[in-house]
């Protein structure tokens, strides 16, 4: 850039004259040098010139024209601002579910949340099986914290770590889940995780213990004791080869080396299934400990047939969850049964209906579809 000299000013340098002098000699952005170069050809004194465009100031010996220092300092106030922070209950410790009944690897995961160590922790299984459910029942029975992320294909860094949103028409630094857990010292939990792109490497530093660093405000932020990191997948991280879980990713494998243990979580036996049922079915008023029984034994029918290969499909507990509060809203087991596998297809729910009459000797399978609705109707 070709210098320009300036004749020095007869009358003293006014704040518009230094920096239309200083703008046009050096541009928008100027080191300590540049304003001595500067005060020296016009024959004033350094201090003279600094004093004139202090409001530029964005960091000792330098300065940028375009910003001016009131701008810096609420941008600076705005990262500390609460009103800039997300609006995060004081407490998010889960509540405690009575229905709640432990097995699988709660009582590891249970563990490893009260060491308090930081232990990076995958759990994998079928959908429907009480990964999450299980994770957050442990904090609530530990009485820790609990950040739950729901991971998509879209998630990126400004969806974990933060940035900037408007907010009454001002621009503020908004802290991200991650960044929310690691102050907290909480359990951050990344639900789905197998749905990922490549955009959650970004969190390869935070699975390694060392905190993250936040490079568009240029702060730190180090893990609070008690931090710790889990993730849930329906697949290992490595796709779906049969196709169940569209969407699931091959993630990274120096992402998933960062977790030292992996949980493989299975469905409860019919034993513990039963119980989650009778719970579920008595907070809801349904006193039918035998269509429990029934549902759990159809299930497990269920099921080792699919790990057999004779079948494509799976009944979770989740699904018979679902079934139990069908019952308890329309009183009719085909009804309740019918509704919460309409999800499949034709051929696999009539099978599945049929086991069902088969299991249950007191069931009685209506053959047109209609029928079920028939005490509806009568109730119009």
């Amino acid at each position: 850039m070709t210098n320009k000299t300036f004749a020095p000013f007869e009358l003293k340098m006014t704040e518009q004259q230094a920096f239309d002098g200083l703008k046009s000699t050096y541009g928008n952005e100027l080191t300590a040098a540049d304003v001595r170069a500067f005060a020296a050809m016009n024959n004033i004194g350094y201090a003279t010139v600094t004093k004139k465009i202090k409001k530029f100031r964005v960091s000792p010996g330098k300065w940028n024209l375009t910003v001016t220092k009131k701008s810096v300092e609420n941008i600076e106030k705005s990262f500390q601002s609460p009103s800039a922070m997300p609006a995060a209950e004081k407490n998010l410790v889960p509540q405690k579910d009575a229905t709640f009944v432990k097995f699988g690897s709660f009582q590891d995961v249970k563990k490893i949340i009260a060491s308090k160590l930081f232990y990076p922790t995958f759990v994998t299984g079928l959908s429907g099986n009480g990964k999450t459910f299980g994770i957050e029942q442990a904090c609530a029975q530990l009485g820790r914290e609990i950040i739950r992320v729901n991971i998509t294909i879209e998630t990126d860094e400004d969806d974990l770590i933060g940035g900037f949103r408007l907010v009454n028409g001002e621009t503020v630094w908004h802290n991200g889940p991650v960044i929310e857990a690691l102050e907290r010292g909480a359990i951050l939990l990344l639900d789905e995780i197998d749905l990922a792109s490549n955009k959650i490497l970004c969190l390869q530093s935070v699975l390694e213990g060392n905190g993250v660093f936040l490079k568009k405000i240029g702060r730190f932020v180090r893990p609070t004791e008690g931090f710790n990191v889990f993730a849930t997948a329906n697949t290992k991280g490595k796709g779906s080869d049969d196709g169940r879980f569209i969407g699931t990713n091959v993630l990274n494998e120096a992402f998933l080396e960062r977790f030292p243990v992996t949980f493989e979580q299975s469905y409860p036996s019919p034993v513990t299934e039963n119980r989650i049922l009778e719970k579920i079915a008595a907070t809801l008023g349904v006193n039918d400990a035998d269509f429990c029984k029934r549902l759990v034994d159809w299930g497990d029918i269920i099921r080792k047939t699919f790990y057999d290969g004779g079948i494509e499909e799976i009944i979770s507990t989740r699904r018979l969850v679902h079934i139990i509060r069908a019952y308890a809203i329309f009183n009719n087991k085909q009804k309740a049964i019918q509704v919460c596998i309409n999800r499949f297809d034709d051929e696999t729910k009539q099978s599945f209906l049929e086991l069902y009459d088969k299991v249950d000797a007191d069931f009685e399978m209506d053959k047109k579809e209609d029928a079920m609705y028939e005490n509806d109707e009568g109730q119009n």
